[in-house]
């Protein structure tokens, strides 16, 4: 249906769509001179040359738009615009980050590339390397940096660094930002975009320095610190932490991952002394109970196959912590633990983080809201005439997040569902098939079975590649973002 006075178009000022597009494209072009730096420095030719033609490659296009096309325009537009705009911003951020690899040769297929580079900033983490020691060490840098970039969101970045061009912010962020529910930290989006991101760079450079602290070198600490706070998962190691076999290595990033997988409204609220609101917030109760549950079970399913409680218990937190928040590390080889252990993994695989974190999969919140949705099902059997809300937080939620969290996961798992097929048409082992599938729409990265490596996607068709890819981008947008542009009415408007 059209909207009052007639249809209204696409884009009111689509100059001031075109300058906030070509001003994302130069400020990822600036952020490779990060690893430009880093090779320049380790004497890798090769990635010097791949990071400077990559940086120079789209500045023809993207700054004469950004600084004479649209000089004067000024960015304004509906909270519906926002979707496409989010939705193309992550395409050039792939295909962006796609370059690095195809210049330096590592992965000279464009699919290849877009699918490494959408695996890094939807922080989903599965890689088609399969040696990536091998891989230069600027590039790694890259990689990780594409998590930490879209850890945020690139959104969320974008609009805290462009306060002063007229943006409409929070149309964007609630296009991106995760949850059936989004506040505010501060009355003004870029107020809070700016508190995230510094709370961000702060956990980020802690882990650093504790993980540094921990035996690893200056360049595999930070590249892990980049993984773990954006809960994506690419290691400078073919073993991921494993490799390090270092315990205190294992613990420091068990609680920063679960750090990370929480609500950074809440960590910044606990910052701020408010520990009452933290507590009594329904989903980071749910989410750390969950945790520590599902972390026991584990534990206690590796004692009964011999291992040591101490061992057992932090390769229980570190695993489930790690599938929990999407993160994707290992510090151990989960296809060989008992069947009830890698049921549990399976099972967190499809629960995910808290909203409002840089973590995949469905969200915790939306599981609390079906859960007491069924439990009020249950009592009107018992009272037909009762009248019964879900309660969050304490207070009574609305009607409407019910029906929102039901159809996310209806297409949740209709997006998993073509994913799947998608993978098995192509001679996949339909369990193979099926771990890739929730791994790419739930941004998990750390699959069972033959996943983990990445031979599997390796060998299939461009097509998987790029279908995949997709899922990886409609993940991380929350499926809402991405479907809505393939809906008639949206185009309609």
């Amino acid at each position: 249906m059209s909207p009052p006075g007639g249809p209204r178009p696409l884009f009111p000022g689509i100059g001031g769509g075109l300058r906030l597009l070509s001003a994302f494209t130069v400020l990822l072009s600036l952020a490779m001179a990060v690893p430009l730096g880093i090779a320049a420095l380790l004497r890798e030719a090769g990635m010097v040359r791949a990071f400077a033609v990559s940086m120079a490659a789209p500045l023809p296009l993207a700054l004469p738009v950004l600084f004479v096309l649209t000089r004067k325009q000024r960015i304004r537009f509906a909270a519906a615009d926002g979707f496409l705009l989010v939705f193309f911003i992550w395409i050039i951020a792939c295909l962006l980050g796609s370059l690095p690899f195809l210049f330096s040769g590592a992965m000279p297929r464009l699919a290849d590339a877009f699918f490494e580079s959408a695996s890094g900033f939807s922080t989903t983490g599965v890689s088609l390397c399969a040696d990536v020691e091998a891989l230069p060490r600027s590039l790694l840098l890259w990689r990780a940096m594409s998590h930490w970039l879209g850890g945020i969101g690139i959104v969320m970045l974008t609009v805290a660094l462009f306060p002063l061009m007229g943006i409409g912010g929070f149309q964007l962020v609630k296009a991106e930002t995760s949850g059936p529910e989004k506040e505010k930290i501060t009355p003004k989006i870029t107020a809070t975009a700016k508190i995230l991101c510094f709370l961000y760079l702060g956990l980020t450079a802690l882990l650093a320095a504790l993980l540094a602290l921990g035996g690893m070198d200056w360049l595999d600490a930070v590249i892990h610190a980049f993984s773990t706070i954006a809960t994506g998962g690419f290691s400078s190691r073919n073993g991921s932490i494993a490799a390090f076999s270092s315990p205190f290595i294992e613990w420091v990033c068990i609680v920063f991952m679960i750090v990370s997988g929480y609500n950074f409204a809440l960590l910044y609220q606990l910052l701020r002394g408010r520990v009452r609101d933290v507590f009594r917030n329904s989903e980071g109760r749910a989410y750390l109970g969950l945790m520590g549950a599902a972390s026991l079970a584990v534990a206690l399913s590796l004692c009964s196959a011999g291992e040591d409680f101490p061992t057992a218990v932090r390769h229980g937190f570190f695993h489930c912590s790690s599938i929990m928040t999407s993160c994707g590390f290992t510090s151990a080889d989960h296809n060989l633990w008992p069947p009830l252990a890698q049921g549990v993994l399976f099972l967190l695989m499809l629960v995910g983080g808290c909203s409002g974190s840089t973590a995949g999969g469905i969200k915790v919140v939306r599981w609390v809201v079906l859960f007491k949705q069924a439990m009020n099902e249950a009592r009107r059997l018992l009272y037909p005439r009762g009248v019964f809300n879900i309660r969050l937080n304490r207070k009574v939620g609305r009607k409407d997040v019910v029906y929102g969290v039901a159809g996310f996961i209806f297409l949740y798992f209709v997006t998993a569902a073509a994913a799947f097929l998608l993978v098995a048409g192509a001679g996949v082992a339909p369990w193979d098939a099926l771990n890739a599938a929730l791994v790419c729409v739930g941004n998990v990265g750390l699959g069972l079975g033959n996943l983990t490596g990445g031979a599997v996607l390796a060998s299939c068709p461009d097509y998987v590649k790029w279908g995949l890819s997709l899922v990886m981008i409609a993940g991380r947008l929350e499926i809402w973002t991405f479907f809505v542009l393939f809906t008639r009415e949206y185009w309609r408007r």
